[in-house]
């Protein structure tokens, strides 16, 4: 149905009908800006609360259980799902919202063109009008003079006393009047005839041509609103595939939880390697009722034996440079249970590899540069480049030498974690605090019947600078000592004078070289 032909006479109400029409889409518009803002607010609460619920600490210190696993996925499948929803926005914002306000703007200058068209039609229609109306006044009044001087000729006329030049003055003024009422009529004829050709081009040319493009703009205005309708369920749907893996993912990560695994890794986080104690021996204090307490002795033993013996722990430790060392570190796990011991001893031995691997692909690196300089001299000196390579291949020498040494002390927990729970333990090494050992005192904790036998010997590559405390390079090499029990783990050698004297040394401190015969026959430098 064509506006142009029904609506001919309605320009006002169009005129108001089409700012509507605009006003309902910028209105539209201004509830997808809304709901976009909405979306972007939704997706940066969610991804605020999945930073806030992420663990911020290191891998290593990550727990590996299945229940937090599966909830940093289902976090890692929420993020996914807020940057879908900044997905929706972003589509709202440049195919629905962006296009609205641009479409109104265009709808804007489009209909100021038609209604200004439409002004000026009708602007010419009344000019027309005008004119006709004037030559129509005009001619009504010419009309008007012209019978007064019709009813004036008439009456002099008529009257005898009327004088001849009277007659004919007024005769004169007839034929005037009649002649520019004619000539009134004329022109009035000429202006009603071309008003009534514009009025007919006007509401059958021109205000249909009009209103038939305000028509055309009005339906493409209702068009562009039903594919932005379409455009802003499309931008939910597109993103409705992503979303529903997203939520199969948090479905999956929920299945993943193994209460066994939990369980079973709870085991192994904590299991120490220690068997369970056995039972305790009974002790027989009535013992004592049978004798006199004036030999000063129990059950055979010498009273000054007894207070050698001394309480369980006392340790004495063969000190090599004269001043009791620092406590030793924890590089080598020692205060760890076995299990735990042996673990964090394979981390790092791992971590010493990927260090080491480095190393070497930094040295093969620089070895293929310094043949580039060898080949080309004018790229560069090949000498310059000797100092680092030397000092990568010490690095790696190094590593090498850390990765051997945690590779011994693992192989040694099976074996430290069965005398944990033996009747005679071995000493362990120095605590902080202790006050030095008495050398005379050095092998009151070894008087046993049967001295241990000799595995081996070594020698000292260190000596200590007291003034300085600090540990330098033996040259020649210490005194020689015989070995007697292996480093079981803890950094600590089992030795014996030539005197006769046993205790503990440093095992990085000396040179030790085992017989064939003995068990794990290992040179630690």
């Amino acid at each position: 149905m064509s506006w142009g032909t029904e609506l001919w006479d309605q320009f006002d109400n169009l005129d108001k009908h089409t700012q509507w029409g605009i006003d309902f889409l910028e209105r539209y518009a201004k509830f997808v800006k809304e709901r976009l803002d909405i979306e972007q607010n939704y997706a940066k609460q969610l991804r605020n609360l999945v930073k806030k619920y992420c663990p911020k600490r290191s891998k290593d210190e990550e727990p590996r259980f299945t229940s937090c696993l599966s909830f940093y996925s289902i976090l890692n499948e929420l993020n996914d799902y807020a940057g879908q929803r900044e997905v929706v926005a972003e589509e709202m914002a440049h195919k629905v919202y962006g296009e609205l306000m641009r479409y109104s703007q265009d709808l804007k200058a489009e209909r100021k063109h038609h209604l200004q068209e439409g002004r000026k039609a009708q602007q010419y229609l009344d000019h027309s009008w005008k004119q006709m109306d004037n030559s129509k006044r005009k001619f009504e009044r010419e009309c008007k003079e012209a019978e007064k001087s019709q009813i004036n000729f008439d009456r002099l006329d008529n009257d005898i006393n009327a004088t001849k030049s009277e007659v004919e003055k007024a005769k004169a003024q007839l034929y005037l009047r009649t002649h520019m009422a004619d000539e009134s009529k004329n022109e009035y004829a000429a202006q009603l005839q071309n008003f009534n050709a514009e009025q007919w081009k006007h509401f059958n040319n021109a205000i249909p041509h009009i209103f038939k493009n305000l028509q055309d703009m009005d339906e493409r205005r209702t068009v562009k609103l039903g594919e932005t309708y379409r455009s802003f369920a499309e931008a939910e749907r597109r993103v409705i595939p992503i979303v529903s893996k997203c939520l199969e993912g948090m479905v999956s990560a929920a299945k993943a939880v193994d209460e066994r695994r939990d369980a079973s890794i709870v085991v192994e986080s904590f299991k120490s390697g220690f068997d369970p104690p056995g039972d305790f021996p009974f002790e027989d204090f009535s013992q004592n009722l049978s004798r006199t307490g004036s030999d000063g002795t129990i059950s055979g033993t010498p009273k000054g034996e007894r207070e050698r013996e001394g309480a369980p722990g006392t340790k004495n430790k063969l000190w090599l440079f004269g001043k009791k060392p620092k406590a030793p570190s924890l590089e080598d796990f020692s205060h760890l249970p076995p299990e735990q011991r042996r673990k964090r001893l394979q981390q790092r031995i791992d971590e010493l590899s990927k260090e080491l691997q480095k190393e070497m692909d930094q040295r093969d690196a620089l070895n293929k540069m310094k043949d580039v300089y060898e080949k080309n001299p004018q790229m560069g000196d090949p000498s310059s480049l000797q100092p680092k390579i030397s000092e990568t291949i010490c690095n790696m020498e190094k590593l090498r030498s850390e990765i051997h040494k945690n590779e011994v002390r693992g192989s040694y927990t099976e074996d430290t974690s069965q005398e944990h729970h033996t009747p005679h333990r071995r000493p362990g090494p120095p605590q902080p605090g202790n006050p030095n050992p008495d050398p005379h005192e050095f092998d009151d904790e070894f008087d046993d019947d049967d001295p241990l036998p000799v595995i081996g010997h070594c020698k000292a590559l260190y000596s200590f600078d007291e003034e300085s405390h600090c540990v330098i390079l033996a040259s020649p090499p210490l005194q020689v000592l015989y070995i007697i029990e292996e480093d079981k783990g803890d950094g600590w050698t089992r030795a014996r004078k030539q005197g006769g004297e046993e205790g503990y040394v440093p095992t990085s401190y000396v040179e030790i070289t085992l017989e064939k015969n003995s068990k794990g026959a290992v040179t630690y430098i």
